[in-house]
């Protein structure tokens, strides 16, 4: 029987694709809008100013989905190794997921600053919890 503290990890994973195709579906067609062909070797970053801001949004909450959630993994991935089955990380664990889906689609949609944060904050208290506990663990282990 798989450890259940691995479903939140692969529901991030999803829903990292997901803004991958969202990125995809709005970036493409405002470049083709745009005439605009990216030149060999260009980044996304390099085409952001030819297309109106809010086209950029989905690219851009797709970079935070690999920058602060790759210590959810590890954390995540941590507290698996060591066998943890409590129902608190769990919860824990799920509710990280959900905050970064719902900061995803602020920020993909509306990209309200002060919402945003205040969504980034819950979801690093999430995440320290986390920490926190598999410290205790290893600690106490």
């Amino acid at each position: 029987m798989h450890n259940p503290l691995l479903g939140p990890v692969v529901a991030l994973v999803i829903w990292t694709l997901l803004m991958l195709v969202w990125l995809a579906a709005t970036r493409l067609p405002a470049l083709k809008r745009a005439g605009i062909e990216p030149p060999p070797g260009s980044r996304g970053v390099d085409l952001e100013r030819a297309v109106p801001g809010k086209v950029n949004w989905p690219a851009h909450n797709y970079a935070h989905l690999h920058e602060q959630p790759t210590l959810f993994y590890a954390i995540v991935l941590t507290l698996v190794a060591m066998g943890d089955h409590m129902t608190l990380n769990l919860a824990l664990a799920w509710a990280y997921v959900a905050i970064r889906i719902v900061h995803s689609l602020v920020q993909a949609t509306s990209n309200v600053v002060r919402v945003r944060f205040a969504l980034f904050m819950l979801s690093t208290l999430c995440l320290a919890a986390l920490t926190l506990h598999a410290t205790i663990s290893l600690l106490h282990g």
